[in-house]
C-alpha cells in the first residue's frame, strides 16, 4: 500500500486510504503481539513476557512523540491497536497539533497529564482538555474531529490510546465522552497514589463506560519502597507503560522504565513494587476480541 500523509488524503478526498502516522505502518491484517506463556505463580501475579522500548516518531501536523504499540515492534496487543506518548515543553514540537483527520472502526482515547488541547468533531461535540482529563471517543461507522493544542508555551503531557472494536460493532453511531478530572477517582492505596480511568478497583469506578471490551485503566504513582496490587480478570490482556522513574512488575521484579512498555502475561492480578526514587506507571487490560485484524492508517 502507498502511503501518504493524512493532509494528502484529506485534500485529494481519498479518506479511504488516509494514513495516521510517518513511519511505516504496522502489518496490515495479523495477529497480535506473540501469545502470552503460561506464567502464572502460585499467588497467580501476572509476570512479564516482553519490554519494549517506545520509539520517536511524528504524527498528526508533525507532532514529536514516542510509540510503544502499534509500530514494528508491537504490531498490536489485542484489543489494543496503538499507544502514543507526546511529552514536550517545546511548542516547536506539538503546536501544529492534529488537524481534522478521520477514524472508523475503532475507539480512540486521549489522557492528558499536563498541558491543555480542544476537541472538536463531525457530529457536533467539543471538550477541551486539560491536565489530568480524558476523553473516550468512539468513532464507530465514522468520524472526523480534530485535536489541537491551546496553550502556546509550557509542558504539553499525554497520551493517545486506540482500542478496537469487534467487526459486529464497527458501524455503530460514534460516541463521546468528555471526562473532567473531578470525574475521575482519585485515591491512595497502602501509599500508592491511583486514578481509576475506566473500571474498577479498592472500592471506586472510573468514569468510563458502555466499552465493548470492558477495559481497566489506571494511572498508578509509587514512592520507594511502595508496592502496589490489583485484582484483573485473568485473561484479560494487559501492559504498564512507565511514564516516570522506574517500577518492578511481577513475580521476577522485572525493572521497566520510563519510556518502557512491558507486556503481562495472563493472571488474576498485576503487582508492581518501586525500588527507584520513584515511579509511575499506566496500566491497561482488555478483553481480546480474538479475530482478524486489517488496518488502514485510521481505519480498522
Amino acid at each position: 500500500m502507498t502511503r501518504i500523509s493524512r493532509r494528502q488524503a484529506l485534500a485529494a478526498g481519498t479518506v479511504g486510504l488516509a494514513g495516521c502516522r510517518t513511519e511505516a505502518p504496522a502489518p496490515s491484517a495479523g495477529p497480535e503481539a506473540p501469545p502470552a506463556k503460561a506464567g502464572l505463580t502460585a499467588d497467580g501475579a501476572r509476570g512479564v513476557e516482553r519490554i519494549v522500548e517506545a520509539t520517536r516518531t511524528r504524527d498528526g501536523a508533525g507532532v514529536k512523540l514516542s510509540r510503544a504499540l502499534g509500530g514494528r515492534a508491537l504490531p498490536m496487543l489485542d484489543p489494543f491497536l496503538l499507544l502514543d506518548e507526546f511529552h514536550s515543553d517545546d511548542p516547536n514540537d506539538y503546536a501544529a497539533g492534529f488537524p481534522d483527520h478521520p477514524h472508523r472502526g475503532f475507539e480512540t482515547v486521549t489522557y492528558m497529564l499536563e498541558g491543555a488541547m480542544e476537541h472538536r468533531d463531525s457530529v457536533g461535540n467539543a471538550g477541551r482538555l486539560g491536565p489530568r482529563s480524558a476523553q473516550w471517543m468512539t468513532a464507530g461507522r465514522g468520524i472526523v474531529h480534530s485535536e489541537m493544542p491551546k496553550q502556546e508555551r509550557g509542558l504539553m503531557w499525554g497520551f493517545q490510546l486506540w482500542v478496537n472494536l469487534p467487526r459486529a460493532r464497527k458501524m455503530i453511531r460514534p460516541r463521546y465522552q468528555d471526562i473532567a478530572p473531578g470525574l475521575i477517582p482519585e485515591l491512595d492505596h497502602d501509599g500508592a497514589r491511583v486514578r481509576i480511568v475506566a473500571g474498577s478497583a479498592f472500592g471506586a469506578t472510573g468514569p468510563v463506560s458502555g466499552i465493548d471490551v470492558e477495559p481497566l485503566f489506571f494511572d498508578v504513582t509509587l514512592s520507594r519502597g511502595v508496592s502496589f496490587e490489583v485484582p484483573v480478570p485473568t485473561d484479560h490482556s494487559a501492559f504498564a507503560f512507565v511514564t516516570d522513574g522506574a517500577v518492578r512488575l511481577g513475580p521476577s521484579r522485572a525493572e521497566v522504565r520510563a519510556g518502557q512498555l512491558a507486556v503481562l502475561r495472563k493472571g488474576p492480578r498485576i503487582a508492581a513494587t518501586c525500588d527507584a526514587t520513584s515511579g509511575r506507571m499506566i496500566v491497561l487490560a482488555g478483553k481480546p476480541i480474538g479475530e482478524p485484524v486489517a488496518r488502514g492508517g485510521p481505519f480498522v
